[in-house]
């Protein structure tokens, strides 16, 4: 286990207890002059320490707290052995939409719920992919959360890569989430496989049945489609809403129709809750196994930051007495 200050200047907000300690003093200074003065008794030692006392621990904690001190320290990787997930999110141009200039847009929304499913997973293997009228692997499954999070913001977004094809209107193809089985993008010794599809629908819808038997081939990939879309949202160009595009009323039954092709399940994006909790149920318990190590880091500035609040509120309970 070691500790380190990520700002250890930071501490230097401690010193500012000087200017309440001196004010401190010269209160006291003077009401010692005042009691001898009228011949009051002195306040116990415990009367005079604790104010000094709750200053110091103030300015000790705030000073920790900008200093922003983390613990870190390693344990073992548990991994599943016999599992493994993918996330493919739809990096077509739609997906720039959103309901106003200053909101997100989906692709945005797309992943952060990336994101929440990597975290309900540690100890699966997850990759990235992106697809247009194409699927291709960014990531292949790993358990490793950074390397997860810097693939998902450095090497993807809208049209990167762009579509390989010309269309007038839809550039996407949900027919392409073939090549996830015909490629082998999961492991051989993988037996449960997951593919979540995080798009906004707006779709070449499936036709024909040879993509369901693929995908139902043993050992069989299920399939969440994760549906990020509304009805008033446009892709905006500064403040005014492009007229080239308007959302497709038709998204929400092409991916209903592509999970009945598939055997797979729908979710709006406000039930990515319930997804998660799907995935859990078909990736079921499995073996796992130690495979390397886990780094786990600790925040303490919030808690001390926190902290701060008990010698302020003992000052201030002390000012009544």
């Amino acid at each position: 286990m070691s500790f380190t200050l990520l700002t250890p200047l930071g501490a230097v907000l401690g010193l500012a207890v000087a200017l309440p300690l001196a004010a401190l003093v010269l209160v006291r200074r003077r009401g010692f002059e005042v009691r001898r003065a009228i011949g009051l008794p002195e306040p116990t030692a415990l009367a005079r320490r604790l104010p000094v006392a709750a200053l110091f621990g103030t300015a000790l904690l705030l000073g920790l707290a900008a200093a922003q001190p983390r613990l870190e320290w390693t344990s073992a990787r548990q991994v599943r052995s016999d599992a493994e997930a993918f996330v493919v999110l739809d990096t077509s141009r739609s997906m720039l939409a959103r309901s106003g200039p200053g909101s997100p847009i989906r692709y945005d929304r797309a992943s952060r719920a990336a994101l929440r499913f990597r975290s309900a997973f540690e100890d699966v293997p997850v990759g990235i992919a992106s697809f247009t009228d194409r699927v291709l692997p960014h990531l292949f499954p790993s358990v490793d959360d950074d390397v997860f999070v810097a693939t998902l913001r450095r090497s993807i977004g809208i049209d990167r890569p762009p579509p390989q094809g010309t269309f007038a209107s839809t550039a996407t193809r949900l027919a392409a989430l073939e090549s996830v089985v015909s490629r082998r993008f999961f492991t051989p010794t993988s037996r449960a496989r997951l593919l979540l599809v995080i798009t906004d629908g707006e779709s070449v819808p499936i036709s024909g049945a040879k993509i369901g038997a693929a995908f139902r081939r043993p050992p069989g990939v299920d399939t969440i489609f994760l549906h990020v879309w509304d009805g008033s949202e446009r892709v905006y160009h500064g403040a005014d809403p492009e007229p080239q595009y308007s959302p497709d009323p038709r998204s929400r039954g092409i991916l209903d129709a592509a999970a009945a092709t598939l055997g797979g399940y729908v979710y709006g994006e406000d039930e990515l809750g319930a997804a998660i909790v799907k995935a859990h149920d078909l990736l079921g318990d499995g073996t796992t196994v130690t495979r390397g190590e886990r780094r786990n880091q600790l925040a303490l500035a919030p808690y001390l930051a926190g902290a701060v609040f008990l010698p302020l509120a003992l000052l201030l309970w002390r000012r009544d007495r």
